[in-house]
């Protein structure tokens, strides 16, 4: 029977996820996923991952947004300075409402500098993320 496209990339997201795992060199992986294109048949297809265990794609995790990823793994010491900067701003500004409102903004000068350089540090994600963290423990030890 033939195949179409879309078995061909069910295949191809196998042989993904196999060379993921480490079943699969790289080098096999890219013969392999010539040769899942040039299949014709299903019986071509099911020759390239015969010696490989079944895998349900159905309970792989779903790709997320890079900027879903950022966000939801955001190192907690960065949260921790963005609150002692929120913390230190707003007592400032209460200070300054109680003191002299109107006069001279002068917590602009005590949240300004620092949140800027928050600001540039959570963009540029120089903050240690978990999963990189983890990752160099694992390498070390």
């Amino acid at each position: 029977m033939r195949a179409s496209d879309g078995d061909r990339d069910r295949v191809a997201a196998v042989l993904r996820e196999h060379c993921a795992q480490g079943r699969l060199t790289m080098e096999e992986f890219n013969e392999r996923l010539e040769l899942v294109y040039a299949g014709r048949t299903y019986g071509d297809l099911q020759k390239l991952t015969a010696d490989l265990p079944d895998i349900d794609l159905n309970t792989l995790p779903a790709a997320q947004a890079p900027e879903q990823r950022r966000v939801a793994k955001m190192h907690p010491g960065l949260k921790a300075a963005w609150t002692s900067w929120a913390s230190a701003f707003g007592v400032c500004s209460v200070i300054y409402a109680m003191t002299d409102f109107g006069g001279y903004f002068w917590p602009m000068w005590v949240g300004g500098p620092w949140g800027v350089i928050l600001l540039v540090s959570t963009l540029s994600g120089s903050a240690p993320q978990e999963g990189k963290r983890k990752g160099k423990k694992g390498k070390q030890g």
